[in-house]
């Protein structure tokens, strides 16, 4: 008979709960079954009858939060003991995925978990299944916030993220007829394990209202934001573990409720609606991710988004500087801000209105306060996508805020006007108001007069920003703009996402590089070897079975693991040209029908990613895709060569399974449109070899990868400009005669033959204006997917290349990224936590 582990005993036996004290912090399979039982006992009030797999896994997530929480305390205490200098990273997204894996992993207690879960008959990896992904961004945004904070935990940098806690995430996408539909992201609905409500540590925060201005005796102005509206920011703090180390730092989200839930007066006289009307509005703010602003209301919501996060944020950042200190002199020794994009651009006045109106500073002693505190990632070329907030709508909502505003634009106008005398069009290109039919405030524009430092996140983007988007701002702050190209972290998306590799890797070189990237470099001594080759490609293939698996569960469609997967996923947009791509499908398709005895080698094209609900051209090229693949895939000529696959609900998660198995990343934006990306480093780090224009980070990883190691194509950034005026798109349809015969299946309804004219909207501005130069780049797009062909027919060579991929792809590690954060802009000193004394 089997004997019975620990925790097996303790499920029947709670006396033996006395050795719990021992065994919270310990790191054996012993210790991890006692507080996995412990949590499903008296933390659930679970038994072995009762408990649900997501039990299971809920009182597993526990325990090993416990073992990060002594960690996070001692992080704190020695923070405050030191009064160190920390980092503030204040984003509106953080895609943080699911964390059980990731924080076992950060521990070191992985193995010794899957160890403790085999021996009670649990397998691990279902358990992390149960885990709903936390959604709480929308794409490249989001995600980089949260490889950040992994870094800085990583590096010992003692650090805060601050965001909001929607209650609804990135909506969940499901295809149905052939269209995608929105459903609610309830990645609350059974809890989450990871984070503790401080409900001590809420913030006040001030909507509406008037402003009074008092002259005191001693001539000073004092200004007062009365009759405002209050909402209460509640904040729910997650530890963020450090890899390798006793560190832990704290994300920081910010729940919205109301300052008066319960009206009773309201319920007595039966009103029962207005009785709770004021928490229904204010829990309003922090419900979903990004509402929609196509009307006013939306916009709104945005805004007070915003705002409350910001608000809480630099509160709390105030009342935890001045527990040591007792005036701002040293303000900015001791803070650091990042702002990640505009979102969170209200820090600068809403530090500025705490200074000037609650602690009485002078503007000017406020002002160098602020401006040596911020700091301003950019993270777009696109205009639409610089923010611009109503004068009128921002001036009801943040009547206080928008005097700061004015009079920072005032000064900083009249700077400009000594710095450019007579220049008129600059003073107006240079302006925070936008002086149109309706005044806007360009939060782009607050954020870098507000800030001391502002970078892109690409060597090409931060060029494009220096030399187009702000290019007066460069001029007259010479040194202020800089390049950070982005990264990501190599725990998840390697370690964490592709085990089995990670394992081969380690046993050639060592365990090192998922501390320091640069060391995985090693690996190349072993590209040529045929044995290391094939252990490299038994991995692939059992990665892409794992996929073909999954694609069947999600969709019903079966691809064969031996053809090229070819992947495209990544959210819906027209610059990052998801068009392109389906277009070549169709010839290539043509070609197959044209020619059945084609001995190209098989391909499945995989596609992945959300279209904002409002993006109609977005949505429409979703639908093109599921048209296509439903007709390709039932073609019994061509369905052993060509799959067309869209998966459904592109999160963090399915991310994980898709990348371990690709061969070819599709990263095919419009050059001079993609500041960064990072899912072409997340491709590359897992062996898949890149197709792609030389835009955003693409150009670096050509540099570091080395060009024959990767396939470009296209127009550059300098051509598209260079072309854009005189570009007549109708000429390049009409002297290619396989495109002309796709554009015009589409157009005719070949795809969708119940309603031929379904897909017009996509074609007519393609042939007209093709503002991102699909129909351009088509022809050497094609040559470039021909290419690729003819390498994977010879598969040593491939691996070859795609091991190079891997080994050279160190640069695009987050930590490398925070590091020089750290270095130009924070200035913060990392902090050694010592590891606990056990008796």
């Amino acid at each position: 008979m089997k004997k019975k582990t620990a925790a097996q005993s303790c499920l029947q036996n709670s006396a033996l709960f006395s050795k719990w004290g021992l065994y919270r912090k310990g790191m054996d399979s012993e210790a991890i079954q006692l507080s996995f039982a412990n949590h499903l006992e008296y933390s659930l009030s679970k038994d072995k009858y009762t408990a649900t797999v997501r039990d299971l896994w809920h009182s597993l997530a526990l325990a090993a939060r416990d073992r990060m929480v002594e960690r996070w305390i001692r992080t704190q205490q020695l923070c405050y003991k030191r009064d160190v200098k920390r980092v503030y990273y204040l984003s509106a997204e953080y895609l943080m995925g699911r964390a059980l894996i990731n924080n076992l992993i950060s521990l070191g207690m992985y193995d010794e978990t899957k160890h403790a879960m085999q021996e009670l008959n649990l397998d691990l990896d279902e358990l992390a299944e149960q885990e709903l992904d936390a959604g709480l961004g929308n794409g490249g945004l989001g995600r980089l916030a949260a490889c950040f904070m992994d870094s800085l935990a990583a590096l010992q940098i003692p650090a805060y993220g601050y965001g909001i806690r929607y209650e609804f995430g990135i909506f969940d996408q499901v295809i149905r007829n052939l269209q995608q539909v929105e459903l609610p992201d309830e990645w609350l609905k059974f809890g989450n394990p990871w984070e503790i409500e401080r409900p001590e540590r809420a913030c006040i925060v001030r909507f509406y209202g008037r402003i009074e201005e008092h002259k005191m005796p001693d001539g000073r102005l004092v200004t007062k934001w009365l009759d405002t509206r209050d909402v209460v920011g509640v904040p729910h703090d997650t530890p963020i573990d450090g890899y390798g180390n006793e560190t832990v730092n704290s994300l920081r989200l910010w729940a919205a409720r109301a300052s008066n839930e319960f009206d009773l007066g309201y319920f007595q006289e039966g009103d029962y609606l207005k009785a709770v009307e004021e928490k229904n509005i204010s829990e309003n703010i922090s419900k979903v991710l990004y509402p929609s602003d196509h009307i006013l209301e939306g916009q709104e919501l945005r805004l007070q988004q915003q705002y409350f996060f910001v608000s809480c944020s630099i509160q709390d950042i105030v009342r935890r500087y001045l527990v040591k200190q007792d005036n701002f002199d040293a303000f900015p020794d001791k803070v650091a801000i990042q702002m990640n994009d505009t979102h969170p651009a209200l820090a600068v006045p809403e530090l500025m209105r705490i200074l000037l109106d609650d602690y009485e500073l002078s503007w000017e002693k406020a002002w160098d306060i602020t401006s040596k505190t911020c700091a301003y990632t950019n993270h777009t070329l696109l205009s639409e996508a610089m923010e611009k907030w109503s004068v009128s709508l921002l001036g009801n909502l943040l009547p206080r805020h928008l005097m700061i505003i004015y009079e920072i634009n005032r000064r900083f106008l009249r700077d400009v006007s000594v710095h450019y005398l007579g220049d008129t069009e600059k003073l107006a290109r240079m302006s925070i108001i936008e002086e149109t039919d309706e005044q806007k405030v360009r939060m782009a524009n607050l954020a870098i007069v507000g800030s001391h430092s502002v970078n892109g996140v690409a060597a090409l983007h931060t060029k494009l920003l220096r030399e187009r988007e702000f290019r007066d701002f460069d001029e007259m702050f010479p040194g202020k703009f800089n390049n950070k190209t982005n990264g990501i972290t190599p725990r998840r998306w390697l370690l964490a996402a592709n085990p089995d590799l990670a394992r081969l890797i380690s046993s050639k070189i060592g365990k090192d590089w998922a501390k320091d990237l640069n060391q995985i470099r090693k690996i190349e001594d072993f590209a040529c070897d045929a044995a290391f080759q094939n252990k490299w490609m038994a991995i692939k293939r059992q990665n892409k079975e794992r996929l073909a698996n999954v694609t069947k569960e999600l969709t019903g469609i079966i691809v064969d693991p031996d053809s090229i997967y070819d992947v495209h996923v990544k959210r819906i947009h027209e610059y990052k040209r998801q068009l392109l791509n389906i277009l070549h499908i169709i010839v290539l398709w043509l070609e197959h029908k044209h020619n059945l005895n084609c001995e190209a080698p098989a391909r499945t094209f995989f596609f992945g990613g959300k279209a904002a609900p409002g993006y109609y051209a977005a949505k429409k090229v979703i639908q093109l895709v599921c048209h296509v693949g439903e007709l390709l895939n039932q073609d019994p000529d061509t369905s052993d060569k060509l799959k067309v696959v869209f998966l459904p609900n592109y999160r963090v998660t399915l991310a994980e399974q898709i990348i371990p198995a690709t061969d070819v990343s599709e990263q095919i934006s419009t050059a001079g449109f993609e500041a960064s990306g990072t899912s072409n480093m997340k491709f590359a780090l897992n062996g898949a070899i890149t197709v792609g224009t030389l835009d955003g980070a693409n150009v670096e990883m050509k540099e570091e990868i080395g060009e024959e190691n990767i396939f470009i194509f296209g127009l550059t950034t300098e051509q598209v400009n260079e072309r854009r005026a005189n570009y007549n798109p109708y000429n390049y349809y009409a002297r290619n005669p396989e495109l002309k015969e796709a554009i015009d299946m589409i157009r005719g309804g070949f795809f969708s033959p119940e309603q031929p004219d379904l897909f017009a909207s996509l074609i007519a501005p393609l042939l007209s204006h093709d503002p991102y130069f699909v129909l351009a780049d088509f022809e050497g797009y094609r040559r470039c997917q021909a290419d690729v062909g003819h390498l994977y027919s010879d598969q040593a060579a491939w691996t070859e290349k795609a091991i190079y991929n891997v080994a050279r792809v160190g640069m695009f590690s987050s930590d490398r990224t925070i590091f020089e954060y750290n270095r130009d802009i924070w200035r913060a000193t990392p902090q050694m936590v010592r590891r606990e004394r056990r008796s």
